[in-house]
């Protein structure tokens, strides 16, 4: 199913953040180090910034297919990830490349790490009430249908479900799906809708301290695995789908 999540809705993409205990202090000379290791395999990437507070991203130009990958650099975070790639496979390999070559060019060590965050988001273009619809897809079913759809809802102006699961007794693996609307009251009001995207995403989150000694590679793994196996079973069945069926009865 990785090789299919883009089939399943308009946009599809994959991100992570590795959070950090303590701020980093970015030297010029490393950074710059880290990112020409990392563009010796992908010499796409060229266009570096600096952002505010410090920051530093390297991003490649889109492709023909919209497809680009990206990276940053804050005190307290790395983050990464890749816009319509055509396999999750080659996110993998992007992210281990990645989190195999900071340790040694960014000094990071296992004291500092938190937790690493692994992100599938899926994009469903609408033009419409996002929330009405929403609602009527996940929730009409739902015990909240008595006040969603009660005779004094004019308008349903939020509906942004937000779920948390743990995946270990410990709770240190976790999985959460939100579903995110983009319609504002203005637009209600005038009943006049922009074309924004109803966004899911599904986050898996590992934290240090009951794993041992594993490496931020070996967890992306891990959590890819999470991830492709939550999304092909749950996320896209229960959330992706049935939104995707409602846009396409409402065209």
């Amino acid at each position: 199913m990785s090789n299919g999540f883009g089939a399943v809705c308009d946009d599809f993409y994959v991100s992570s953040r590795l959070f950090l205990k303590l701020d980093m202090t970015l030297e010029p000379e490393a950074v710059l180090h880290f990112f020409d290791r990392i563009r010796r395999e992908y010499p796409g990437l060229r266009k570096l910034r600096r952002r505010e507070a410090g920051a530093y991203t390297l991003e490649d130009e889109a492709d023909e297919n919209g497809s680009r990958r990206w990276i940053r650099l804050d005190a307290n975070s790395l983050r990464f990830g890749h816009f319509a790639p055509a396999d999750v496979a080659e996110v993998r390999r992007f992210g281990e490349l990645i989190l195999t070559q900071a340790p040694y060019h960014l000094t990071f060590n296992e004291l500092v790490y938190d937790h690493l965050e692994l992100i599938y988001g899926f994009d469903l273009r609408y033009r419409g009430n996002h929330d009405q619809l929403v609602a009527e897809t996940l929730c009409g079913e739902h015990a909240a249908g008595a006040l969603l759809f009660s005779e004094q809802a004019a308008h349903i102006i939020d509906a942004q479900p937000y779920f948390g699961i743990a995946l270990t007794p410990e709770c240190d693996l976790q999985a959460y799906i939100e579903v995110k609307s983009r319609t504002s009251t203005y637009e209600v009001r005038g009943q006049n809708f922009e074309g924004e995207p109803i966004s899911v995403f599904l986050t898996a989150r590992q934290y240090w301290g009951t794993k041992g000694t594993s490496t931020p590679s070996e967890i992306l793994g891990e959590l890819f695995d999470v991830a492709d196996g939550l999304a092909t079973e749950k996320v896209v069945p229960a959330f992706v789908n049935p939104l995707a069926a409602a846009i396409a009865s409402r065209s």
